[in-house]
């Protein structure tokens, strides 16, 4: 099902490597490290990387339509201006929950994760936030809120709440899911999905926890490509590059006694496929 191999695009060692995204307009991909604080930036076309700590463990980060970035932080969402300048969009720190996963959606809104520390189920939520700060509960009994995207319609939005073991997805209109329903279930033994990136055909590519692999499931659910790689811990993964056909994959080394040498790196597959154009956060 693979005849795909992997490079490393930046050798790291991330404890918990997460949420690639490509940035247009800067033509850089950006990824955090959530257990270090660390937003990292990656230009391809140079191979200048930049590093930047956050004052707090942070879950995603995604590109501002204005420039700069919005994060998902642990005490809530942030807004990171061009000029260095933090400040908090939606302040609510909960003791024992931090951001997790977070996308954009075709509005323009954020769609942000949470999860507790210690997974206790039913503790995280995924909510939406637009520009102005407003905040609208979307999902509130998840227990580690990852992998989310939407179809290239708009019409169909993937969630990953990791322990499921599912893909769901939910019919998608003017800000609001309905009908959730399973698109595909991942098999005792192969790991724990993770992040998710759908591309230009619809498909999604599902990275998966401690399963060593990244997956490609068309629109009805079937399996249908999977990549293997060299590290168990694999987080997520989006397309990158100025045509979008470079999968870009996180890893993480965390809790693993005998990591790899490239774990925790920035990993890349040239010509795995064909992204679909990700918005920016309106605010």
């Amino acid at each position: 099902m693979s005849a795909y191999g992997y490079e490393v695009a930046v050798r790291a060692e991330a404890q918990l490597g997460e949420g690639p995204t490509w940035d247009a307009a800067t033509g850089r991909l950006l990824w955090i490290d959530i257990l270090n604080g660390r937003i990292h930036t990656f230009d391809p076309a140079t191979g200048h990387r930049t590093v930047r700590t956050a004052h707090q463990h942070i879950g995603a980060v995604k590109p501002r339509a204005g420039g700069g970035l919005v994060l998902n932080l642990r005490d809530g969402v942030a807004l990171l201006d061009p000029d260095g300048t933090l400040r908090w969009l939606h302040h609510e720190p909960v003791p024992g929950r931090r951001g997790n996963d977070a996308a954009v959606a075709p509005d323009g809104s954020l769609w942000a994760g949470t999860m507790r520390y210690d997974e206790a189920p039913g503790g995280g939520t995924l909510a939406r936030f637009t520009g102005d700060g407003s905040a609208h509960t979307v999902l509130d009994d998840v227990t580690v809120s990852n992998g989310t995207g939407w179809s290239p319609d708009g019409r169909l939005m993937y969630y990953i709440d990791t322990p499921t073991r599912r893909i769901d997805v939910f019919d998608h209109a003017e800000g609001r899911v309905t009908g959730r329903r399973p698109l595909a279930a991942i098999e005792e033994g192969a790991g724990y999905p993770d992040g998710l990136t759908v591309d230009a055909d619809g498909c999604v590519w599902v990275a998966l926890w401690d399963g060593a692999a990244v997956r490609r499931y068309t629109p009805d659910g079937a399996l249908d490509r999977v990549i293997p790689l060299p590290v168990p811990r694999v987080t997520a993964c989006a397309f990158g590059g100025p045509d979008l056909t470079d999968l870009y994959i996180t890893t993480a080394r965390v809790g693993l006694t005998s990591p790899h040498p490239v774990a925790g790196s920035l990993l890349v597959v040239r010509g795995a496929g064909k992204g679909a154009p990700q918005p920016a956060f309106r605010g």
